[in-house]
Formats: structure tokens, C-alpha cells, sequence
């Protein structure tokens, strides 16, 4: 959850960005620190820095990051053609990453070819069972394709590993909710209360 204070500052950078007075690659840090979407802008200013060799080159290591960032507010934004750029350049870098399989997927995604997406998010848990960004995207796609009980479903998985995920038990009670499964949500608020005493 981002402070109101967070949220000034955000957009302070951002309307100093947009107005010429510098500031772009500490707007992008601060976004991917708040992690908040602002895939316009990240884009943007993103390709901005990336297309400068000269700025590219003074991110150090940093500049990975930033690829990755642009990968995914191009996805975001439906600019496929810039997020597959983007991946191309981490997999000549890093070409055994599952980090950057992982964008491949997201790619996959948002060109809406669900089932190879599917079948590659499903390869990469057999290599790490454990990795909860690739169960999250999972859940993530199948309510993007409106597929609530497969939503459902992993969100149960999901849970039944990582117990102690108080953003996963509230996304699965609000879809309780919205289903009107009050008993369900009603279980899912209480393991919520239980792992987290102080959430409200």
C-alpha cells in the first residue's frame, strides 16, 4: 500500500519529468520500489533512457532492471513489438534465466495465447515449485480470461504452500464475495485474522 506521502512524491517526480526538469531514472526507481503501474510513463521514459547509449551505459547493472521494467510496461501497454526488444536483449544476457522465461511467458499473455502460456508458466513451476510470482501470474491469467473457478482453484494452491500470504486469502475472499460464497469468504477472512492478527 503505497503512504499518502509516497503518493505526493510520485507524482511530484512525475510532473518534474513530464516537464523537462530531469529526474526520469529516479522516477522509474521509485515506481518499481513502490511498485505501482505506471506503464505509460515507465515506457516512455524507459525507452528514453535505454535509447541513449550514453545513459544506458551509466545504469551499470541497473540497466538489466530497467529492460525488465520497460518489458513489462510494454506488455502492459500492448507495445509487443518493444517488450519482445526488451526480451531479447535479457536473453542475450542472461539466456538461462528463469526470471527472464518468465517475461516469455508474460509475452505469451499478452498476445492472449493462454494455453502456451499456460504450458510455459506450468514447465517453469516444475523446475521451482516454490516461485510465487509464476503461481500469481497464473490465478492472475486465468481471471483475466474470466475462468473464475480456475481462478479459484490456484488461488487455493497457491494458498495451501504459502499460508502466510494475508494479499492472497483477501483476492480469494473478495472473489468469494463477489460470487456470493459468503461461508467461503467468511473462512478465508478468518485465516486472513488468524496468520495476521493486526490486518483490518
Amino acid at each position: 500500500m503505497v503512504s499518502k506521502t509516497e503518493e505526493t512524491q510520485l507524482n511530484t517526480l512525475e510532473n518534474q519529468v513530464d516537464n523537462g526538469g530531469g529526474g526520469a531514472w529516479e522516477y522509474l526507481c521509485l515506481v518499481r520500489k513502490l511498485k505501482v503501474r505506471r506503464s505509460e510513463k515507465v515506457l516512455k521514459y524507459g525507452l528514453s533512457i535505454l535509447n541513449d547509449p550514453k545513459k544506458r551505459s551509466a545504469l551499470g547493472p541497473e540497466e538489466w532492471t530497467l529492460y525488465e521494467q520497460v518489458a513489462i510496461a510494454a506488455m502492459d501497454c500492448q507495445c509487443l513489438d518493444f517488450a519482445k526488444d526488451c526480451i531479447k536483449v535479457l536473453h542475450k544476457k542472461f539466456p538461462e534465466s528463469k526470471r527472464v522465461g518468465r517475461l516469455d511467458c508474460m509475452l505469451l499473455e499478452a498476445k492472449g495465447s493462454w494455453a502456451e502460456a499456460e504450458k510455459a508458466y506450468s514447465s517453469l513451476l516444475e523446475d521451482n515449485p516454490l516461485d510465487q510470482a509464476i503461481h500469481k501470474r497464473r490465478v492472475a491469467m486465468a481471471k483475466a480470461q474470466g475462468n473464475i473457478s480456475v481462478a479459484i482453484e490456484w488461488l487455493n494452491k497457491y494458498l495451501e504452500i504459502f499460508m502466510a500470504d494475508h494479499d492472497a486469502w483477501r483476492e480469494l475472499a473478495d472473489i468469494y464475495l463477489s460470487l456470493q460464497m459468503y461461508k467461503q469468504a467468511a473462512f478465508c477472512y478468518e485465516e486472513l485474522l488468524l496468520s495476521h492478527p493486526t490486518v483490518s
